[in-house]
């Protein structure tokens, strides 16, 4: 399977409370399909004593599957809890975005998505000399202001 058609099939189940496991998960979701993967990624801290960090994925055979729970499973309770059912996201690049510990410009593809052509440029500098060149009036477009209160009609 392909990691699109894997991303397509796979959802986000958050607002989970730590009683929630696995098994309950693939109780849960089981009715819409057959389930190829349940994850509950566990907390970063290694002090913490949350079995997990309040969220999972569960990944379906086929993407209808997956439809089908997020129309079904989203905004309902899940041991006293409502839990959002959502279109798992790409997992981001630890070297991307926010948070990463490489500035945005040495990122990989920032400069290409982000260069200024050289046509650009030269617009832009048209522009601004043309603006440059032009007598300010600091009453230009003030016409027809001198009456005070409502226009006649």
């Amino acid at each position: 399977m392909t990691d699109a058609s894997r991303l397509k099939s796979t959802i986000y189940v958050g607002g989970l409370d730590n009683a929630v496991t696995a098994p309950t998960l693939h109780g849960a979701f089981v009715p819409f399909g057959e389930i190829v993967d349940i994850s509950l990624p566990t907390p970063e801290a290694p002090s913490s004593k949350d079995p997990h960090r309040g969220f999972g994925y569960v990944e379906f055979e086929l993407p209808e599957d997956a439809r089908e729970a997020i129309d079904n499973m989203d905004q309902s309770e899940l041991y006293g809890r409502v839990i959002k059912v959502a279109a798992a996201k790409p997992q981001k690049d630890v070297s991307e975005g926010l948070g990463s510990k490489t500035a945005v410009w040495e990122q990989e593809g920032w400069l290409a998505r982000n260069a200024v052509s050289e046509e650009d440029r030269d617009t832009v500098g048209k522009a601004r000399a043309e603006a440059e060149e032009r007598p300010l009036d600091p009453m230009e477009g003030l016409e027809g202001l001198d009456v005070a209160g409502p226009k006649p009609e």
